[in-house]
């Protein structure tokens, strides 16, 4: 698949995870990668951007048998923009998918 496909959407797929619930940036880097073939590694820029822009906050919880891990939770601010980024996109990946079919008939 075309990179810059992706490049313009793993952000709104971090945030769409986040939005069902907390998540260490490891299993957001597995679960992104279940359905997306990313590089190891991706994540985490992303990740530093979200909490920069104030998207995120992390906490650190402790595991049983290992060491604390980095959680990362949506705040208000990244809720609000999930859903409006995910309006747009929808509304664009229609548009898109629109013309492409216009061009099959």
């Amino acid at each position: 698949m075309n990179t810059q496909y992706k490049k313009g959407v793993l952000e709104l797929c971090v945030l769409s995870l986040l939005q069902k619930g907390d998540r260490y940036g490891y299993e957001i880097s597995e679960r992104l990668s279940e359905t997306i073939d990313i590089a190891d590694g991706t994540v985490y820029p992303i990740l530093r951007k979200l909490k920069s822009d104030g998207l995120v906050t992390t906490y650190l919880q402790e595991e049983s048998g290992g060491p604390p891990r980095k959680y990362y939770s949506l705040t208000q601010e990244g809720l609000e923009t999930y859903k409006n980024d995910r309006a747009e996109y929808l509304d664009f990946a229609r548009a898109v998918k629109g013309l492409l079919e216009d061009e099959e008939k």
